[in-house]
């Protein structure tokens, strides 16, 4: 125990008392993060490797689907996600339609009822519109010179389509429950149809070996409670998905971000991450190998997912928790092409200097020397962590980019109907992702009019006259 005397100055007091705060800082910051301790130079930690893939070829579900081969119409290979929700758009639609009009009080004289047939042709309708963009909805059906396109007339009345499309409905709205309940679900009015369609997504095709998780944005400036604003993005409003996309764009699993909910959380696993393991949940136990960014990447988190046999690549930030000390606090002055290492057990961190620091964390490559690497040219020479992470990162966008080539863009005040014509875009590239996967030799852009073509005539309408060729 440490004396003393009255007669002492303060200088002297501190003196006498530094070792002692030195000592206890040493402890406080040694146990504050204790699996940092665990880091070090790659060649003082042992790589254990990685399992190898063992999952079933890439492509499309033969047990599932055996009747699909790539002669197949667009319309048999959609029709595999949407053979129920076809009648379910008719039985909402009708019901909303009678619930309207029950509470009118002059007796408007109601429309005969949406069959399975008209469901066919507005759809067919709203596919050929991405297309065929124009002002207004109306246009599409304007007999003006500049405007005349005899496909709409031909298929289905203005009047008509625009009836269903303002009737246009997912779940039966007399059953909803209070909305002050905690258990209430803001998803409920379009759940159906979103829970079938992303049963069916992973029921009928194979992912690649390689897979990336990431967000996009359904671009909506409408009401709607989970609405989110995201400044950096070229669509600041709208609704948030996260998505599991493999190589060819096909869109896994998907959920969409209801707002903050602590319900699969807990004090070591945070809501983001509860989401993310979520969605990992039917791409357990093969070796697949997922690619994300800096919103998602972790140690533990790592860690936790290759305890389910799925390694992880993906950016993070430097002050993430369990990160090694020195990146936490950026002690690196780095030059073009040097890269520092530290490694703890299967888990690698690393930061890469080209224009910038770039800090990746992944458990599926083998540690890269650490050292300065240019070319002759003096370009900094990428290490194959940053090549990999480069090359199959973009899935998600690959998918976001496609799945708006043609979307109709009219706005809408409901956040359903923008969901849904959102579900249904995804669905068109999903099926022609799936029928290409047979050997099919199909353009994007040749598929949708196909289906344009086979919805008419599922209807029992006859060949659409401006539709004769695709080529």
């Amino acid at each position: 125990m440490l004396k003393l005397r009255n007669s002492c100055s303060v200088t002297q007091i501190r003196t006498a008392i530094q070792p002692i705060l030195r000592v206890t800082r040493k402890v406080e910051v040694e146990g504050s993060s204790p699996s940092s301790a665990t880091w070090g130079p790659p060649d003082q930690c042992g790589w254990r490797g990685v399992n190898n893939y063992s999952g079933v070829a890439v492509g499309i579900n033969i047990t599932a689907a055996p009747h699909v081969n790539k002669d197949s119409t667009p319309l048999c290979v959609f029709m595999l996600y949407f053979v129920g929700i076809i009648h379910l758009l008719v039985e909402e639609t009708n019901r909303y339609n009678h619930q309207y009009l029950d509470r009118l009080e002059d007796g408007t004289s109601p429309r005969p009822d949406v069959t399975e047939s008209k469901m066919f042709l507005f759809l067919g309708i709203i596919i050929q519109m991405g297309h065929d963009i124009r002002d207004t909805l109306k246009d599409y059906w304007s007999t003006a010179e500049q405007f005349a396109t005899p496909f709409y007339s031909n298929t289905m009345k203005r009047d008509r389509f625009l009836h269903i499309l303002r009737f246009l409905h997912f779940a039966d709205k007399s059953t909803e429950t209070d909305r002050n309940v905690h258990s209430y679900d803001r998803l409920r009015k379009i759940r159906t149809i979103f829970d079938t369609l992303n049963d069916a997504y992973q029921k009928y095709y194979n992912p690649s070996e390689h897979l990336a998780i990431d967000e996009i944005i359904v671009k909506f400036k409408g009401r709607v409670v989970f609405r989110q604003y995201i400044p950096k993005k070229h669509k600041r409003f709208g609704i948030k998905i996260f998505k599991i996309c493999d190589a060819a764009g096909y869109t896994y699993d998907m959920k969409v971000y209801l707002g903050k909910d602590r319900k699969h959380a807990s004090q070591d696993v945070t809501a983001t991450h509860a989401t993310v393991r979520d969605l990992c949940r039917h791409i357990e136990g093969v070796g697949h190998k997922l690619y994300m960014d800096n919103f998602f990447s972790s140690p533990d988190f790592f860690d936790d997912l290759m305890t389910k046999d799925i390694t992880c690549c993906g950016t993070v930030r430097p002050n993430r928790k369990g990160l090694p000390d020195d990146f936490r606090r950026r002690q690196f002055r780095l030059k073009k092409g040097d890269i520092r290492v530290r490694v703890r057990r299967n888990l690698t961190a690393l930061v890469s200097k080209d224009k910038r620091d770039v800090h990746i964390l992944t458990n599926m490559h083998c540690p890269p020397a650490e050292g300065s690497f240019c070319d002759e040219h003096g370009n900094a020479i990428k290490p194959s962590v940053v090549v990999d992470y480069n090359t199959h990162m973009g899935y998600v966008d690959k998918a976001d980019r496609m799945t708006n080539s043609y979307s109709i863009s009219h706005r809408t005040w409901k956040w359903t109907n923008k969901l849904f014509f959102h579900l249904l875009e995804l669905t068109i590239l999903n099926s022609f992702i799936l029928l290409s996967s047979c050997g099919a030799k199909l353009s994007h852009r040749d598929f949708r009019l196909a289906l344009v073509c086979n919805m008419v005539e599922e209807a029992g309408w006859g060949p659409p006259r401006t539709q004769r060729s695709i080529g």
